[in-house]
C-alpha cells in the first residue's frame, strides 16, 4: 500500500493550492445559473435584466467561488 505524504493529509497544502467547500460549489452554481438565466433574457431581447445578471454573474459571483 502507497504512503501518503504529508501534503495529502486535509488542511494541508502547498501555498496557492485551491481547497473547495460547500461554500465555492454554492456560489459556483449559483454563479453559472446567473449566467446561464443572462444569455437567455439576451436572446429573449432584455436589454436591462440581461446584462445586470451576466455581470453579476462574471464578476461577483465567479470570482467569489474561486477566492472564498
Amino acid at each position: 500500500m502507497a504512503k501518503r505524504s504529508k501534503n495529502s493529509r486535509k488542511g494541508t497544502g502547498t501555498p496557492g493550492s485551491l481547497r473547495f467547500s460547500a461554500v465555492n460549489v454554492v456560489l459556483g452554481i449559483a454563479g453559472l445559473a446567473t449566467v446561464v438565466l443572462g444569455y437567455y433574457l439576451l436572446a429573449q431581447g432584455s436589454i436591462t435584466a440581461a446584462p445586470l445578471l451576466l455581470v453579476l454573474g462574471y464578476v461577483v459571483l465567479l470570482p467569489l467561488a474561486i477566492i472564498l
